[in-house]
């Protein structure tokens, strides 16, 4: 079996389809909003928070069944109706179109799978079952809500903050990198913490001066 490749995806301005008008199409939408996905929506009906969200970002929907020609110029593709034979259609079109397809619940007509997320700042936690099982991968997700914290977050901050100054200051490939991993296997995650924000500049100069040595 060829298992699935893991990628994260600039979702800006894509130009996304969501085909369904339901709750899963609802959340897809919020999904794609969160991510400033140029969406549109295919549907002759769609619930009452959908419409709100379409009036109020402006989203292109068409009040219709879908058609081959609503894939022109997409990037993905996202089928959320319980209709098989919808699935199979837009599944066929979009790999003639070499798009890529999500279909709900429908791991035949998938080429996607949109994994349970954990987000904290800029960490975000990705946890797939390849389809097999989305219930276990939410479960999973929810344990490790309470062994990631908003902290990992700041922490990811900071070494992005430092990151960039290390490339600005230091040349040497194997310096960046050794400065980069005694921040990265620092106490700076207990630091934060402790809200201890001397001693977070205090070891990140630490860190910093090995390039110095």
């Amino acid at each position: 079996m060829t298992h699935l490749f893991p990628v994260f995806l600039n979702m800006q301005e894509r130009n996304c389809l969501v085909v369904g008008g339901g709750q899963v199409a609802e959340r897809k939408v919020l999904n794609l909003l969160e991510y400033k996905a140029n969406i549109t929506v295919v549907s002759p009906e769609v619930t009452d928070n959908l419409k709100q969200l379409i009036t109020r970002h402006s989203i292109v929907w068409y009040n219709r069944e879908f058609i081959p020609d609503d894939l022109e110029n997409m990037s993905l593709v996202f089928v959320a109706t319980d209709t098989g034979n919808v699935n199979q259609e837009v599944a066929s079109l979009c790999r003639e179109k070499g798009i890529l397809i999500n279909a709900v619940d429908d791991p035949p007509n998938c080429d996607l799978y949109i994994p349970s997320i954990l987000k904290r700042g800029s960490l975000t936690v990705a946890i797939s079952t390849e389809g097999k099982s989305p219930a276990y991968a939410a479960r999973l997700r929810r344990e490790l809500e309470h062994i990631i914290t908003e902290d990992h977050g700041k922490l990811v901050d900071i070494l992005g903050e430092q990151r960039d100054r290390v490339k600005e200051t230091v040349d040497d490939i194997e310096v960046r990198r050794a400065i980069f991993q005694a921040m990265a296997n620092s106490d700076l995650l207990e630091l934060i913490q402790m809200g201890a924000e001397d001693k977070i500049r205090e070891r990140i100069e630490q860190c910093m001066s090995l390039w110095q040595v």
